[in-house]
């Protein structure tokens, strides 16, 4: 006899959370019925007596409290367990929620992995997910969606990321969307070749995305051959500099430079992408659970003058224009003064007649690399807290970075927000 799936009841969950978490339960044999509304809810619960409730909270948790205390008093229904995913509160009002039967409070934007993770204990699932190291970051800025990948294909963000497209498309109401795929940090072979289709596949789900205005921005020669051979990406063009896929998808003047571009078109975006039910970065990139800060929240205070009055300086260290001028404009959003350098070699002689309150370094650099850098640093005795912030993850890497004076090791690419974050903990004396 096949035994019977277990049940679960999702109530008032956006239509990008419940598709995708519908997906993914039904991956593992679990049922999944929906309900709208608290008297819609009741009714379902107290006929369907799920294993277990998700509720998503729009704005208050008030507005789901007459659904609480009826399943409270039910006899029936009062130990069913519930997640529930909800803006952010206190942690003495989510704690008080027991009385409820809830397992979990997750602050959205949730992380998947975490989620995923509490509906298994409950459920006594064990959900297969895939741990490949992935950087995925959606950017918007005005009809052009920047797809950012690094590190490597995680096929759980890459399902994720079909409902993510759709909601930020339906949220700004985006009928023929231009999308830049940025995949300059992988090297792909053929046994990456299944993850890349599902890749384009998900991006392409949507009808709104025409596959003309969809162009990739690789240095892979498996990647470039994979697109250009598929029937199913007849259009999508794959281009080896930014330069290329602004020409051809941004309107610009006769007078404007790529560096405008970029300042106007990417790096001042116009919505954030990271809104909405659930994380594109989960707890296994960061370490911060739920309800801690991991990157997608707004930096909050700023740097403050040094003791000389002076305001605080920051030099960038990097060979990739791109970076340099990104960072630049976040730091400058927090009052510092920004000096870039495109080399190691022009950056230490600047540094034996300047003090700097926080440097931020690549390791990988034509010439000097970023751990020579560290060293001379070290022997000129300069105690200015650094960053490194490079595109390797290798943990020897990392590690000799740390070792050689480095206050914290950030892998690229990340927001610019997350990066100012960081120097606000190292001034503060947090790190």
């Amino acid at each position: 006899m096949t035994q019977l799936s277990k049940q679960v009841l999702i109530i008032d969950a956006t239509p990008m959370f419940r598709e995708f978490l519908t997906e993914k339960l039904s991956e593992e044999n679990i049922a999944v019925e929906t309900a709208r509304g608290h008297r819609d809810a009741v009714i379902k619960m107290t006929n369907n007596l799920p294993d277990l409730i998700v509720l998503d909270i729009a704005d208050s948790i008030d507005d789901m409290q007459d659904f609480l205390e009826k399943k409270a008093s039910n006899p029936n229904t009062v130990r069913i367990p519930m997640i529930i995913s909800g803006p952010n509160i206190e942690k003495e009002r989510a704690a008080a929620l027991g009385r409820y039967g809830v397992a979990k409070y997750f602050t959205k934007p949730i992380k998947f992995d975490l989620f995923f993770e509490s509906i298994g204990r409950i459920l006594r699932a064990a959900f297969t997910m895939d741990i490949t190291p992935c950087v995925l970051e959606i950017h918007l800025n005005k009809n052009i969606i920047f797809i950012e990948i690094a590190q490597g294909l995680n096929r759980e963000k890459i399902a994720l990321l079909k409902y993510k497209l759709s909601e930020l498309m339906d949220k700004n109401r985006l009928d023929a969307p231009k999308v830049i795929v940025m995949l300059t940090d992988l090297s792909l072979s053929f046994v990456d070749g299944a993850n890349l289709e599902l890749l384009f596949d998900n991006i392409l789900t949507d009808k709104r995305i025409d596959r003309k205005n969809v162009k990739v921005l690789s240095l892979d020669d498996f990647t470039r051959e994979f697109i250009s051979g598929h029937t199913e990406y007849f259009g999508v063009e794959v281009v080896t500099n930014l330069n290329t896929v602004l020409n051809s998808l941004v309107e610009t003047g006769s007078e404007t430079s790529v560096q405008d571009i970029i300042s106007d078109q990417i790096l001042s975006s116009t919505s954030s992408a990271d809104d909405g039910s659930v994380e594109m970065r989960f707890y296994s990139d960061t370490g911060t659970a739920d309800g801690e800060f991991d990157g997608s929240e707004e930096p909050e205070g700023k740097l403050d003058d040094d003791a000389s009055g002076k305001p605080l300086s920051v030099a960038i260290v990097d060979d990739d224009a791109v970076v340099r001028q990104l960072l630049s404009l976040a730091f400058k959003t927090i009052n510092a003064e920004c000096e870039v350098f495109t080399s190691g070699t022009e950056f230490l002689q600047a540094a034996k007649t300047r003090k700097f309150s926080l440097i931020v370094l690549d390791i990988f650099m034509p010439g000097i690399s970023g751990f020579d850098i560290l060293k001379n640093l070290q022997q000129f005795g300069i105690k200015s807290p650094i960053i490194v912030y490079s595109q390797s993850a290798q943990r020897d890497l990392i590690l000799q970075s740390l070792s050689l004076g480095a206050k914290t090791y950030i892998v690229k690419p990340q927001k610019p927000d997350f990066i100012i974050q960081k120097a606000l903990e190292i001034l503060n004396g947090k790190i």
